[in-house]
């Protein structure tokens, strides 16, 4: 699993300005994270990993997005396209982030893991708060900074996009 020094050292080689921050209590959940510190939800970055199940097959999707406005199931499922989406139980959230399951970092997630970033959070360099896969600190950076980081694609998560209809097979008779 990945930690805050793993994080912390990556952002140094990256020469990125941020801070780890000492939470005053415990979280199991980055929906916690704004209780806690004593901020807004929409400061608050989250990584919500979903089960799509599309044409091809089944996988787990990162979704980066604000604590404050998570987005619909079936805003998700259309722009993937899905016959079907869930969240994903937590072990599948350990073994596709490599992040305890509630506290997934948007940071050094894993390259052939698909990632959709909410493209509200572009365009601003407010810091922003996100786990970073410990019960007991959060990461201090500017928005601008982490999404530049952000391995993903960039979607508009406010309205759902086309979705296709399952597709249905005849019974042979």
């Amino acid at each position: 699993m990945k930690d805050a020094l793993a994080i912390h050292r990556w952002l140094l080689a990256h020469q990125v300005h941020h801070e780890i921050v000492r939470l005053p209590r415990a979280m199991t959940c980055v929906d916690e994270l704004p209780e806690v510190l004593s901020v807004s939800p929409a400061v608050c970055v989250g990584v919500t990993v979903y089960e799509v199940t599309t044409r091809i097959g089944q996988e787990p999707v990162a979704v980066v997005t604000s604590v404050g406005s998570p987005p619909l199931l079936d805003v998700v499922g259309g722009v993937l396209g899905a016959r079907r989406i869930r969240h994903a139980p937590d072990y599948t959230v350990n073994a596709a982030t490599d992040y305890a399951a509630g506290l997934v970092c948007p940071l050094l997630l894993p390259d052939e893991l698909t990632v959709l970033v909410d493209e509200r959070l572009t365009g601003t360099a407010v810091p922003v708060y996100t786990p970073i896969g410990e019960r007991r600190t959060a990461l201090l950076i500017r928005a601008d900074h982490l999404l530049a980081l952000v391995p993903g694609k960039i979607v508009d998560l406010t309205r759902p996009g086309p979705r296709r209809e399952p597709m249905t097979f005849p019974l042979a008779g």
